[in-house]
């Protein structure tokens, strides 16, 4: 596996692109959203993860717009502001520059798939929903089924009729930010959409219940989780 860092030309200025290639041809491309703490560690740590998967993987820096851009997970009133001021428009364009340094390297939009968490699991599906690419998977994406935090994240979950591709989401019963009957009301929602649909819940999760770098995380529905979205992409994306 190689990684490295790019950067990327985008409207609003430069953009850092983290890329791992597997070894050997990819089977196709998985950009990565970060969460609201920004392109850290564990981000890095899932862009390779994916790459082993067989993916070139590649991860976005939505918040090269500022010039001190990560957040520990308890600064929760500097990710406030950088989320906060975070519009729709900037995450498609970020996400479209992604596209772009992919369709470069001769994978197509129909053969990139998207995952993200936390914000980026919001962004993951607004994606889904403005973009054809070839699948999406939301790990316990906030602002999907309710108003976010700011107005920047207004609910998406009633554009459910717009999915361009199929979608997966991922979310944890014990999730404070996240009601279970929003989740559900998706779920119904999405019942009979033109594209494969399926929403998963684990009883015993919360909020970032992948990063094994916070209290959150629970090994069991990480481990559900990761699997679900390796075999989710392995079909859409093949």
């Amino acid at each position: 596996m190689q990684t490295e860092n790019l950067e990327l030309s985008t409207a609003d200025g430069p953009m850092r692109l983290y890329v791992a290639r597997p070894d050997g041809e990819p089977r196709a491309a998985v950009i990565v959203i970060m969460e609201a703490f920004g392109l850290n560690s564990h981000i890095e740590d899932v862009t390779r993860r994916m790459a082993a998967e067989g993916y070139l993987a590649v991860a976005p820096d939505l918040y090269h717009r500022y010039e001190n851009n990560l957040a520990g997970y308890d600064e929760m009133d500097k990710i406030f502001e950088m989320m906060g001021n975070l519009l729709d428009s900037h995450s498609l364009m970020d996400v479209d520059a992604a596209l772009g340094y992919l369709a470069d390297q001769g994978i197509p939009s129909n053969k990139v798939g998207i995952t993200g968490f936390c914000m980026g699991g919001r962004v993951t599906f607004l994606t889904a929903i403005s973009r054809p690419v070839g699948a999406a998977v939301t790990y316990y994406g906030g602002a999907i089924v309710t108003d976010g935090f700011t107005p920047g994240q207004p609910k998406l979950a009633d554009r459910h009729g717009d999915l361009q591709c199929p979608w997966l989401g991922l979310f944890g019963d014990l999730d404070g930010m996240i009601p279970v009957e929003g989740v559900e009301q998706l779920r119904s929602d999405l019942d009979g959409n033109s594209q494969p649909t399926d929403i998963v819940r684990y009883a015993d999760a919360d909020h970032g219940f992948l990063c094994d770098e916070r209290p959150s995380y629970n090994a069991d529905a990480a481990s559900d989780g990761w699997s679900r979205m390796a075999a989710w992409f392995g079909v859409h994306l093949s």
